[in-house]
């Protein structure tokens, strides 16, 4: 799993991740994965794990150096000294000097200039947003600030976001892919028919359709066989008529698994 994307502030990013959300105890988790491949832990101050993805990365053997790690604002620290404060205490419970990536969250934040602060003051690298539109995304630019460089929405075959994915990729802003194994229901004929033909499991065929479509999926497991399976979605494809089948069970909006706030003014 060594595949990385080029971000528009010249950093890179693994071109796949661990989610941690509603994993308190994490630590396991992360140093599961990072023995076995993973570069990237995406987590959230509101998730209420940063000591524990901490520890884990420490017990993974891996250097701090080569892992991607992102954490995310929310609203009780919005402000200018409450986002400082709060960023530099997440950069503490995690052990090491600075996030990866910082993402603002439409669901929680209106478009703020914090987060680059954060990154001038050396305590992030990027920048990127979370759940946010075409609009969400120009009233950053109309702010004078700089675009964000990656943009994480829930996507997947049956909800594939595409108004927002097209202009993301005609702004180079990177797309990642929350709840991509759609939560767990995975006893779609279609999945199931690819899993049998390919011999790989749904949840593999499902990482696998992200990353052909160019997106940066983020799978959630706490079972390490589960880790180690998500992880294997490198060195095969899927055909494109079978691509076309995964395309065509978008349901819009209709499809979402979680509360989608990508078009919440």
């Amino acid at each position: 799993m060594a595949e990385t994307v080029a971000l528009s502030d010249g950093h890179t990013m693994p071109t796949l991740g661990l989610g941690v959300a509603m994993n308190e105890e994490c630590a396991e988790t992360c140093k599961v994965a990072l023995q076995n491949g993973y570069r990237m832990i995406d987590g959230a101050r509101y998730y209420e794990n940063e000591v524990q993805v901490g520890v884990g990365v420490g017990k993974s053997g891996v250097k701090r150096e080569d892992i991607f790690i992102t954490s995310k604002v929310f609203h009780d620290d919005f402000t200018y000294d409450g986002t400082t404060a709060a960023l530099k205490d997440s950069i503490a419970n995690l052990g090491y000097c600075k996030y990866s990536l910082l993402e603002v969250g439409r669901h929680v934040l209106p478009p703020t200039g914090l987060s680059w602060t954060a990154r001038r003051a050396g305590m992030i690298r990027s920048v990127g947003v979370s759940n946010y539109s075409e609009n969400h995304i120009e009233e950053i630019r109309e702010a004078g600030l700089e675009m964000p460089v990656v943009n994480q929405v829930e996507l997947h075959p049956f909800c594939q976001q595409k108004p927002i994915v097209e202009y993301c990729r005609k702004n180079n802003i990177i797309v990642q892919a929350y709840s991509p194994l759609l939560r767990g229901a995975l006893d779609n004929p279609v999945i199931q028919e690819l899993s049998t033909k390919y011999s790989k499991d749904p949840a593999q065929i499902l990482i696998r359709w992200s990353l052909q479509r160019g997106f940066v999926p983020l799978p959630k497991s706490s079972q390490p066989e589960r880790i180690i399976s998500n992880g294997q979605a490198f060195g095969w494809s899927i055909e494109l008529a079978d691509m076309a089948k995964l395309d065509a069970l978008d349901r819009g909006k209709e499809g979402a698994v979680t509360w989608n706030p990508v078009d919440v003014d």
